[in-house]
């Protein structure tokens, strides 16, 4: 679909029946990805309906968040541009309220994806008059495909930890020791859940700074607090791709899923032509 646009080529695909949803890596220049962004948004408005849809992962709506990153020389203004670009058509052809956030957000208005999205769908569809006024499209949520976050933003690494336990009161207290909001790491923001197909309970993360804290700080963080509470790490998981960068230090201590080099943005980019 995405491929569809000259100029743009798909990175990476990853879905998840647990979390119910699915992320998107692409790349190309600006224009092209911006087209591609709202074709690949215009399809899951059409077929998603979230009054049907449940999932371990926070969502706001159908098309949950686009966030545009500059990547070789590109700009984090050229990004903010495209994600403008795209929001104003989701809102005006879609007839779904956007909001901006990240580098594209205006001043004063709300730049953190937390507090745009908020407790999801249902939270935000309970506000009725009282929602937040969009950036974009009409000032109440679409009702089946809800609303939608676009932004522009330096690369983020989301990144997952499945346990060896179904007690997801354990993940959450992992994901507190290691969230920066509770003292953990910085810039990692995580929540425990319950993957109900596997039967076990996971941590989920972004790194929001990978200059700071890689994936190899968060395992030996995570690793220390999994003990403590006498449970495992059985499997890792990312969830698109990361920074080259954000891999270093990684090791092969038996964890599936640990990523590889392959895995990285500059390696997709490169296998990619662009």
């Amino acid at each position: 679909m995405v491929e569809a646009i000259a100029g743009v080529r798909l990175l990476d695909r990853h879905s998840d029946v647990d979390h119910n949803r699915s992320v998107l890596t692409f790349a190309g220049p600006p224009d092209a990805v911006a087209e591609a962004a709202f074709r690949a948004a215009e399809v899951a408005v059409k077929r998603n309906d979230l009054r049907q849809h449940r999932g371990a992962h926070p969502r706001m709506g159908a098309v949950d968040v686009i966030p545009m990153v500059p990547l070789g020389a590109a700009s984090i203004e050229d990004a903010a541009e495209a994600a403008r670009v795209v929001a104003r058509r989701i809102g005006d052809e879609l007839e779904v309220p956007v909001w901006l956030y990240g580098a594209a957000a205006a001043p004063g208005r709300p730049a953190e994806l937390r507090a745009i999205r908020g407790d999801g769908f249902e939270a935000l569809l309970a506000l009725g008059d009282r929602l937040p006024a969009p950036d974009f499209g009409p000032r109440s949520l679409h009702p089946a495909a809800g609303g939608t976050a676009v932004g522009a933003r330096l690369p983020l690494v989301a990144f997952n930890v499945v346990l060896d336990t179904d007690r997801v009161e354990v993940a959450r207290r992992l994901a507190q020791a290691v969230r920066a909001s509770s003292g953990g790491l910085p810039g990692v923001q995580a929540l425990g859940v319950m993957l109900p197909t596997r039967g076990r309970a996971q941590v989920t993360m972004n790194l929001l700074d990978h200059h700071r804290t890689g994936i190899a700080a968060v395992l030996e963080s995570l690793q220390r607090a999994a003990a403590a509470e006498g449970v495992g790490l059985t499997e890792a998981e990312l969830v698109g791709l990361a920074p080259a960068e954000a891999l270093l230090g990684l090791e092969d201590d038996d964890l599936p899923g640990l990523p590889t080099a392959a895995a990285s943005i500059e390696a997709r980019l490169a296998e990619s032509g662009l």
